[in-house]
């Protein structure tokens, strides 16, 4: 089931270079009108600030702030770019949000749908630049890495900088397929059925890739000599 918007809807009237001054207003508009819609948002859930968004623009500042910082870390931990083409990567993001919102299926959770979008966007961005950059990786500055050594049983508790270390160079080093599925379990902590919805593949393939991706990532870590429980 899919969202229904008024027929003189405001996405309905942005298109071509338009779409990106309109996302723009709506990032100047946030200083003076966020505050007050946030306490509106704050009981609301995701499809629910969907359905507001595509009747009034204020509710997208909603969304925007919601998601940012995810899909930000999320950016950075699959794609091999810096912070400031992940922050470009997030703005084309959200403003293809924007303009769909009125193709949002509400069967689906948001969260699958406005992932599903990002991981498609960062594929976009490689096939525009046609190859990764060399010096940058899978950010890992958070603790959430440990969620992936917890779960494979590395041992962690002797040296944490030089596992993320680790981690860093063998989730980079890894095939796509392997490290967006690690990625989205345990740094996302995304379940099979919400991974499926956003790589867009069966919950069979998901299992299977995830732990084929474990059993890489274990072999990996023996051949660099990290400790394994």
């Amino acid at each position: 089931m899919k969202l229904k918007a008024p027929a003189d809807s405001w996405q309905d009237k942005i298109s071509g270079t338009e779409e990106k001054f309109c996302f723009l207003r709506i990032i100047i508009m946030r200083g003076s009108v966020f505050m007050k819609i946030n306490q509106k948002c704050e009981d609301k859930t995701d499809e629910e600030l969907a359905r507001l968004a595509t009747e009034d623009q204020a509710y997208f500042l909603c969304i925007i702030n919601r998601y940012q910082e995810k899909l930000l870390y999320y950016i950075r931990r699959i794609s091999n770019v810096g912070i400031e083409e992940s922050e470009d990567i997030l703005q084309d993001v959200f403003i293809k949000v924007y303009k769909n919102l009125n193709d949002f299926d509400a069967d689906l959770k948001f969260s699958s749908w406005i992932y599903r979008i990002t991981h498609n966007q960062v594929i976009s961005n490689f096939r525009k630049i046609q190859a990764r950059p060399q010096n940058a990786g899978v950010d890992l500055s958070d603790d959430s890495y440990l969620k992936l050594a917890s779960d494979l049983d590395i041992e962690y508790e002797i040296n944490n900088k030089l596992l993320r270390k680790n981690i860093y160079q063998i989730l980079n080093s890894m095939d796509k397929k392997y490290k967006d599925v690690l990625v989205l379990k345990f740094f996302e902590e995304k379940d099979y059925k919400e991974i499926s919805d956003i790589l867009k593949i069966p919950m069979g393939t998901v299992a299977s890739l995830i732990n084929r991706a474990k059993k890489k990532f274990r072999y990996d870590c023996e051949k660099q000599n990290i400790e394994i429980i």
